[in-house]
């Protein structure tokens, strides 16, 4: 008998890289809250971080993705929202007018989109052994996140050794 939840597919390893275009992640600070459980305080997901993990959910099952298991590498590039006045911020600034465009820290888009994508591209963010993450410049698209999930072959360590 299975011990896995009804709603998770059964776990599978991926063969190929699998592209996700996500909406921004939420700040770690809008996706948790305490509660007080008798002398206890535990941190649940707020009904936002429900919302947030089920549309994540919808839009990995329509790209086709399932539960992976084994080591995966994550490249995640993180666009937040272009301002109106992005061109005369541009002119002013060429090289660094992005740098005032406001944006969560990509630590805390890390972590959410990790917790969000648990159960659903991979068994649990334990498997994840590599992320290449780089907040991008705003463009024409909208905010959003782009993440690929890759399968990392483990090398063996001594090939020629017998086993």
């Amino acid at each position: 008998m299975s011990t896995q939840p009804a709603s998770i597919a059964p776990a599978r390893t991926i063969a190929s890289p699998v592209t996700l275009v996500l909406p921004p992640a939420l700040s770690a600070n809008r996706y948790w809250r305490p509660v007080n459980i008798g002398k206890h305080i535990t941190i649940v997901p707020t009904t936002e971080a429900k919302a947030y993990r089920h549309e994540v959910a919808t839009l990995a099952r329509k790209a086709g993705v399932t539960i992976t298991r084994g080591r995966v590498s994550l490249t995640v590039r993180m666009y937040p929202g272009r301002p109106l006045d992005w061109a005369k911020r541009a002119a002013k600034d060429p090289d660094g007018w992005d740098d005032s465009v406001r944006s969560i820290d990509l630590d805390n888009a890390l972590k959410v989109l990790l917790d969000a994508l648990k159960n659903i591209a991979f068994e649990d963010d334990s498997w994840v052994r590599r992320i290449d993450a780089e907040r991008m410049e705003p463009d024409e698209h909208g905010a959003r996140v782009v993440v690929t999930i890759s399968p990392l072959v483990r090398e063996a360590i001594a090939p020629e050794l017998p086993l």
